[in-house]
This record gives structure tokens, C-alpha cells and sequence, in this order.
């Protein structure tokens, strides 16, 4: 099972990577959002599943740890917030340049070449 979840991560993070390699604004954002959900369920499978625990000290029983679902949870809501403002960054971004290059440039346009009005 450990190796299923360790390979799933994996693959969210090799698509979230080449999302962010991409010269569009769009899938940019996309992996940023795929990277942070990778990032959340590394985080909620590092704290394990404890069954028949209770989620408060009472004795000595096995007790689950509430850490890891409170920092998921944390991350889930800074993590939506900073997606919309990315958004609006890429949507103003977009309104100046009249491009959604993330370098600012027309497809085919050379590194040097000064943008066709």
C-alpha cells in the first residue's frame, strides 16, 4: 500500500513539474494546484491511519494524531487562496500584455525580437 500511495504522489508531482514548465499562464497555475495537493496528501499519509484510536488522551490507549489533519486542513484554505490570487495576477497579467506567455513573448518570437503591435 505504501508503495501505491509513494507512487501516486510521484506521478502528481512529475505532472504538476511539467505543468509548471509550460509557457502558458493556465497550466502554470494547474501545477502549482497539483504540486500543493501532492504536497497535502505527503503531509495526511506521513501522520498514518489509526483505527480504534481515540482522538483524545484518555488513559493509556493508542491516541491518533490530529496534527497532520490540522496542517492538511491549514494548507488546503492558504493553498485556495493563494490559487485565486494567482489566478488574478495571470488574468492582469494577461490584460497588459495581450499575451498569456508567462515570459511575456509571442509563440515563435525570438528572445531579442521587440512584440508585432
Amino acid at each position: 500500500m505504501e508503495l501505491l500511495v509513494a507512487s501516486g504522489i510521484g506521478w502528481v508531482v512529475a505532472c504538476g513539474i511539467y505543468l509548471l514548465l509550460r509557457g502558458r499562464t493556465f497550466p502554470v497555475v494547474l501545477g502549482l494546484t497539483l504540486l500543493g495537493y501532492a504536497v497535502n496528501v505527503f503531509i495526511f499519509a506521513m501522520g498514518r491511519l489509526w483505527s480504534n484510536a481515540a482522538p483524545i488522551v484518555a488513559g493509556t490507549t493508542a491516541v491518533a494524531d490530529p496534527l497532520p489533519q490540522a496542517l492538511v486542513l491549514t494548507a488546503i484554505v492558504i493553498g485556495f487562496a493563494t490559487t485565486g490570487f494567482v489566478i488574478e495576477l495571470a488574468l492582469r497579467s494577461r490584460h497588459e500584455s495581450g499575451t498569456d506567455q508567462v515570459d511575456g513573448r509571442l509563440e515563435g518570437q525570438a528572445q531579442g525580437q521587440e512584440p508585432r503591435p
